[in-house]
């Protein structure tokens, strides 16, 4: 192997890079991203940088040094526009032509919009990346009522973040409860709670939404009705899974992109890691931060051949809110079969285990606790048996439970 592409210059993509040099690999590696900065972290931009914590620069994986040292061929600001894999060349948007031996699709996800009018609108943001926190953060000055249409994930960092900026927010969702794809009914109707506690206005069951433009404002529409004027919109309702290219290329595809335990695709020559990989146990796509940094350390060792490790990992997802740090361990698919035990240490500090039959652990969520989300990676992988009144009573030390 003397070429490896890299589609995408996110988390799985600088990761990859970075095991590659790290195991040896001395060939070229070639790296194109349609973003003008490269390897750096998005779950900020949500939080630190939207409050004024952190500044962008302050988002690489890797000090400046160190990129430079992985002697890494970069096409920045740049799109991939086909893969050839019977020539086995990537073709991008300027006409420039690359071969490789090994590619990796790391494309991950953008922010999706309903309806493709709304992105003409003035004062409507996504954030997903730099360039769309640089638009926010200049328009928030003037910035005093918001409507953030979508209560998943990003859509809670943004309330939380400009509440504490002392913006009047609104939560428009689509359906009956806030995280409803990630998290359970129990952890769903806490952060519904904390989130009315800090004042943040939350509207469910909002179908049948339209924006248009009125006297400066936003004017949401609901139904065809006039409902409410806002000075900016937030859309934060959920993400594409960026699986054109391999799509046009024939790999298998599904809502993302199907790949094995070594990320490996349908072509023996083409990984994929991150978002846009479909998670190999699961069967779905994992959008966050832990999954495609292992998944793009588990490509590049795949590609190398030697010391390649299957990817097994168990979805680990966080988020901050307020003062609230929640850790989320597996996923909520199955719930129905579970006994949930709650760990109330205090109004802002619980745990949701989720157990199977057997007293074994299926899915966790922690709020302000990260010991226990430290030990219960162990009782996953160990198969340990918890016992409902320990782990529930809070003056219980579960770290004694190896």
């Amino acid at each position: 192997m003397e070429k490896v592409v890299i589609i995408g210059g996110g988390q799985a993509s600088a990761w990859a890079a970075y095991t590659l040099r790290e195991e040896g690999f001395t060939g070229e590696i070639a790296v194109i991203s349609d973003e003008s900065l490269l390897f750096y972290e998005r779950p900020p931009l949500s939080k630190q940088v939207l409050v004024g914590e952190m500044s962008h620069q302050d988002l690489h994986f890797f000090p400046t040094e160190k990129i430079a040292s992985l002697d890494l061929t970069l096409y920045i600001s740049i799109r991939a526009t086909e893969i050839n894999r019977d020539q086995k060349v990537v073709k991008l948007t300027d006409g420039t032509i690359l071969s490789y031996d090994k590619l990796l699709i790391a494309t991950g996800s953008q922010a999706r919009v309903p309806i493709e009018a709304w992105r003409t609108l003035p004062n409507l943001f996504t954030l997903r990346t730099v360039e769309d926190s640089l638009a926010l953060q200049k328009a928030l000055p003037k910035i005093k009522t918001l409507a953030i249409i979508g209560g998943g994930w990003i859509g809670l960092e943004i309330a939380a973040s400009l509440r504490k900026q002392g913006c009047v927010v609104t939560i428009l969702e689509l359906g009956e409860r806030l995280c409803a794809r990630s998290v359970s009914v129990e952890v769903s109707d806490f952060m519904e709670t904390v989130h009315r506690e800090e004042g943040v206005e939350l509207c469910f069951e909002c179908g049948s939404l339209d924006i248009i433009e009125e006297d400066q404002q936003l004017m949401i529409l609901q139904d065809g009705q006039k409902w409410r004027g806002f000075d900016a919109v937030i859309v934060g309702a959920g993400a594409h899974i960026n699986k054109e290219l391999a799509v046009a290329a024939g790999l298998e595809t599904r809502d993302g992109i199907v790949v094995d335990h070594y990320c490996q695709t349908s072509d023996p020559d083409i990984y994929a890691a991150g978002d846009v990989a479909i998670h190999p146990d699961l069967g779905f796509c994992i959008q966050s931060w832990a999954n495609a940094q292992h998944q793009g350390v588990t490509a590049a060792k795949a590609m190398l051949g030697e010391g390649a490790v299957k990817y097994q990992e168990t979805p680990w997802l966080w988020s901050d809110q307020y003062d609230c740090n929640i850790q989320i361990l597996g996923t909520p698919v199955g719930l129905e079969q579970t006994t949930v035990i709650v760990r109330d240490s205090a109004p802002r500090q619980k745990s949701y285990f989720y157990l199977n039959a057997d007293g074994t652990l299926h899915y966790l969520v922690s709020v302000n606790d990260a010991r226990v989300v430290q030990i219960a990676k162990r009782w996953l992988k160990a198969g340990r048996e918890l016992e409902a009144s320990e782990i529930a009573d809070p003056h219980f030390n579960v770290m004694t439970l190896r």
